[in-house]
């Protein structure tokens, strides 16, 4: 019997790998109550395209759950494009570097 330690990440639902960018997000924003409150590990690039879209208010009031932030509209694109990278994927904010 194996059990397989690697997390899955539970915006686009591919696995998290030992050594990919990652970081926790808390369900509530910190500014908005969620200071001590549950958090869920996401890949980074999840991460920071959750706070790329949303305000902490919306973030805070409507879009608090994982199931929540998959159903977004606002997230459909970058996920189905998202679900064709490896886990391992990483990449500059949009906009960012030289023009």
């Amino acid at each position: 019997m194996s059990d397989d330690p690697t997390p899955i990440c539970p915006l686009c639902l591919r696995p998290i790998p030992q050594g990919a960018p990652q970081s926790l997000h808390h369900l509530i924003p910190k500014l908005k109550g969620g200071k001590g409150g549950p958090v869920v590990l996401l890949h980074h690039i999840c991460h920071k395209e959750i706070h790329a879209r949303f305000s902490e208010a919306d973030l805070a009031r409507r879009l608090n759950t994982p199931e929540t932030l998959r159903a977004a509209p606002e997230l459909q694109e970058f996920l189905d494009w998202i679900a064709r990278r490896p886990p391992e994927f990483t990449s500059r904010v949009k906009g960012g570097g030289r023009r």
